[in-house]
């Protein structure tokens, strides 16, 4: 009998979050400092409204650069749609979603709120802990 792994299982809860009102280059710093590739961007009362990546600083970067300019608030620069998951659901039907998406990282909801954050290397780290063949073995 095969016992799936999920989610919960792998996703990071210990999360680094800002608001749409924080200042891009604090939000660049946030990415720098904690070495990571993107951020969540939640308003006052905890509701994901997006996320900032990489990506979105870099665009911002080079825009910036060519009309000698750079600040405003995340919500300029973050992008709005943000595909979820479910921390329930299962990781391997997560992994193929995750191959076929643009997206590198779901943000996990339970229940509407925000209790995790699932990357690609979560996934890898599942992978690697030799958990993802044995349960898929059983």
């Amino acid at each position: 009998m095969s016992i799936a792994l999920r989610v919960r299982d792998y996703m990071t809860t210990e999360l680094k979050t800002i608001t749409p009102h924080t200042d891009i280059t604090l939000a660049l710093q946030i990415l720098i400092t904690n070495d990571i590739s993107g951020v969540l961007v939640v308003d006052d009362s905890g509701t994901l409204v997006g996320i900032l990546t990489e990506r979105d600083c870099i665009a911002t970067a080079s825009s910036a650069g060519y009309y000698d300019e750079l600040g405003g608030p995340a919500s300029e620069f973050m992008s709005a749609t943000v595909e979820t998951v479910a921390p329930d659901e299962n990781l391997v039907d997560i992994a193929i979603r995750m191959t076929n998406s643009r997206y590198r990282r779901f943000p996990v909801l339970e229940d509407g709120k925000l209790v995790g954050l699932l990357s690609r290397r979560d996934v890898l780290r599942a992978l690697g802990s030799g958990s993802w063949f044995a349960k898929k073995n059983n």
